[in-house]
């Protein structure tokens, strides 16, 4: 990994520049090179090389599927989504539940719309829409691990609420612990009119999965919109309808390979 900084950019990617997987069950927005698609000129920003806005459709999600060596936290805005792995972990994700599986040495994992609610109340034909992100940990060959912690409570005060960390920075803090040192997830609900700071850091990255925002400096930005920050921060996000935003700090990059 690096840790030397660039000069100072803000790149802003709108909604509707992101590649695209739609399907039968899917509808998935994806903000860096992903599966099929593969542009050499994005595929991650600091540390974070997944950012996958996912619609899956009611008794419809991902089969059964290996990971190894990635940092994945899933965050859901609306329904609920069933996870089973490997490991014997299982549950149902919901908003306001902060969920983290290390993949390690390797894991074998499902995600599917929990259209039947386990808690054995009536089936539902809602979608499920969840922001899933991957980051590389620091060490390769770990034991793999799940996490999990609702922080719903903690989001009421409309500040920035570190979800995912591994850095000393945010520890007895964060609701849950990523597998690196340089990188924090912070989540923020917002009502209009409130507004949050940025932290300052050499690579930052911001996503509105819902609601609209205004970016000191930036101006508006929609649902799906995203910025890629190097070596700023301190700007203000203020909400200018009912939002919600996922902010990377990342202190070190994916170091260039010759």
């Amino acid at each position: 990994m690096n840790t030397t900084a660039n000069r100072p950019q803000i790149d802003v990617r709108r909604a509707g520049e992101r590649l695209a997987t739609k399907i039968d069950w899917l509808d998935s927005k994806h903000s860096f090179s992903f599966g099929g698609h593969f542009d050499p000129a994005n595929t991650h920003h600091g540390l974070l090389l997944v950012n996958n806005d996912d619609t899956v459709q009611p008794g419809s999600g991902f089969e059964t599927h290996p990971h190894r060596d990635m940092e994945i936290v899933t965050w859901v805005m609306q329904g609920s989504l069933v996870h089973q792995d490997s490991t014997g972990h299982s549950g149902v994700i919901y908003p306001g539940l902060a969920q983290r599986m290390s993949a390690g040495a390797g894991i074998l994992h499902s995600e599917k719309n929990d259209s039947w609610r386990l808690g054995g109340t009536d089936a539902h034909s809602d979608p499920v829409h969840f922001v899933q992100m991957w980051v590389l940990p620091d060490e390769r060959g770990i034991t793999p691990g799940y996490e999990q912690r609702e922080i719903d409570d903690e989001l009421l005060s409309g500040g920035l609420v570190p979800v995912a960390s591994g850095m000393d920075r945010y520890a007895g803090a964060s609701a849950i612990r990523i597998r690196n040192r340089h990188a924090a997830l912070l989540v923020a609900r917002l009502q209009p009119g409130q507004s949050v700071e940025l932290p300052d850091a050499p690579f930052l990255h911001l996503f509105v999965p819902r609601g609209k925002v205004a970016l000191e400096g930036s101006g508006p930005l929609e649902s799906g919109d995203a910025v890629r920050f190097t070596a700023t921060g301190g700007q203000k996000v203020t909400a200018v309808e009912p939002a919600e935003i996922l902010v990377w700090e990342m202190h070190a990059t994916i170091a260039r390979r010759p």
